[in-house]
C-alpha cells in the first residue's frame, strides 16, 4: 500500500492531539487537585464519591440534630432544677408555719410568698426553647398551663362554638434523629413534672394522661374546657388557704406531700442526665464517623500530587518527542521532499 504525505500528516495529527488531550487531562489533575472530573473518567470512583458525600451530609445533619437536643434537655434540666428550688423554698416556709409560734401576720406574709411562687412554677411550667414550649408534648405551639394553673390543652374555634380536645400523654415525646434508626425523646412531657390533679392531694398522680374536654359552647369566652389543674398548683392553692385559715394540719400534710413530689423530680433529673449522657456519646460516634468519611473521600477524590507531576512531565516529553520525530517525517517544502 502506498503511503502518501497526507496519510503521515493525518497520523501525526492524530497521535499529536491524543498525546494532547492526555496532557490537558492531567494538568486538570494537578490544578484541581482531583483524580477525575467527569463521571466518565472513573465511574466507579464517583459513584463511591457520591456515596460518601451523602453520608457526610447525613452525618452533620446529626450533629446538627444532636446540638439541638443536647440544648434542649439543658434547657429542660435547668427548669427542673428551678422547680426543685421553689419546692425547697416552700418547704422551708412550710416548716416555718408548721411550727405553731407564728402570728396571723406571719402567716399572712408565709401565704403571700407562697402565692408568688405559685405564680413562678406557672412560669416555668411555660418554658420555652427556640419559640417552642419545652414541656407540652409535641404541640410545642401551645402553652402547659394557663394563668390559673390548669393544663391548657384546647383549641377555641371561632363562630363555632366548639372547643376541640387534646390529650396529653406521658408517651407524647419529640423524638430526635440523631444517627440511621437512632432516635431519642429529648421532651419531659408537663403531667411528669407537674403532675395532675384528680381530687386527693395525698395521692399524686405523675403517670396519667393528661385529657382535655370537648363542649358545646355559644359562650366565647367560657373557661369550662381547660382541663384538670396541675397537681403542684393544686397543692399550692390547698397550702395558702390552710395558711389564711390557720389550718395546722394540712399545713403538716403539705411537708409529705412536697417530699414526694421532691422524689419525683430526683427520678426526672436522673432521666435527663441519662439521656444526656447518651447524647454525649453519640456526638462522640458521629465525631469520629465523619473524621472516618472525610478520609475515605480524600482517598477516593484527591490526587497524588507528586505522582501527578510526574505523569505531567513525562506526557511533555511524549508531547515533544513527537513534534520532533512529525517535523523529521513531514517534508515542509518541495527541496526538501525531492531529497
Amino acid at each position: 500500500m502506498r503511503i502518501t504525505n497526507n496519510m503521515l500528516i493525518n497520523n501525526m495529527m492524530r497521535n499529536l492531539n491524543n498525546n494532547l488531550k492526555k496532557m490537558n487531562k492531567i494538568q486538570q489533575k494537578l490544578s484541581s487537585g482531583k483524580k477525575f472530573q467527569l463521571p466518565s473518567d472513573d465511574p466507579i470512583g464517583v459513584s463511591r464519591s457520591l456515596k460518601l458525600n451523602t453520608d457526610i451530609a447525613k452525618i452533620e445533619q446529626y450533629k446538627r440534630n444532636l446540638d439541638d437536643a443536647m440544648s434542649w434537655l439543658e434547657m429542660t434540666e435547668s427548669a427542673v432544677a428551678e422547680v426543685e428550688d421553689v419546692l425547697q423554698r416552700a418547704r422551708e416556709l412550710t416548716v416555718q408555719a408548721a411550727n405553731g409560734t407564728n402570728s396571723d401576720d406571719d402567716l399572712k406574709m408565709i401565704s403571700s410568698e407562697i402565692e408568688q411562687l405559685k405564680d413562678h412554677l406557672i412560669k416555668i411550667s411555660n418554658t420555652t426553647y427556640a419559640g417552642r414550649y419545652i414541656f407540652s408534648g409535641y404541640k410545642t405551639d401551645v402553652p402547659l398551663l394557663d394563668e390559673n394553673g390548669k393544663f391548657k390543652l384546647t383549641n377555641y374555634e371561632a363562630g363555632s362554638g366548639t372547643f376541640s380536645s387534646h390529650v396529653l400523654s406521658k408517651d407524647e415525646v419529640s423524638n430526635y434523629n440523631v444517627g440511621i434508626s437512632d432516635k431519642i425523646a429529648i421532651n419531659i412531657v408537663g403531667v411528669k413534672v407537674f403532675g395532675k390533679f384528680e381530687g386527693d392531694l395525698d395521692n399524686p398522680n405523675f403517670d396519667s394522661n393528661v385529657n382535655g374536654y370537648e363542649i358545646d359552647s355559644t359562650n366565647k369566652t367560657s373557661n369550662s374546657a381547660n382541663a384538670d389543674k396541675s397537681y403542684l398548683i393544686a397543692m399550692f392553692d390547698s397550702l395558702k388557704t390552710a395558711l389564711d385559715s390557720g389550718d395546722s394540719e394540712t399545713i403538716q400534710k403539705t411537708l409529705g406531700r412536697i417530699d414526694k413530689v421532691m422524689e419525683n423530680l430526683l427520678s426526672i433529673t436522673a432521666d435527663i442526665g441519662a439521656k444526656s449522657n447518651r447524647l454525649e456519646l453519640t456526638k462522640k460516634r458521629l465525631e469520629s464517623q465523619s473524621i472516618n468519611f472525610t478520609k475515605l473521600l480524600a482517598e477516593n477524590e484527591e490526587a497524588d500530587i507528586a505522582e501527578v507531576i510526574m505523569n505531567l512531565k513525562v506526557n511533555e516529553n511524549v508531547y515533544r518527542a513527537s513534534l520532533s520525530a512529525g517535523a523529521r517525517i513531514i517534508q515542509p517544502t518541495l527541496v526538501d521532499f525531492l531529497r
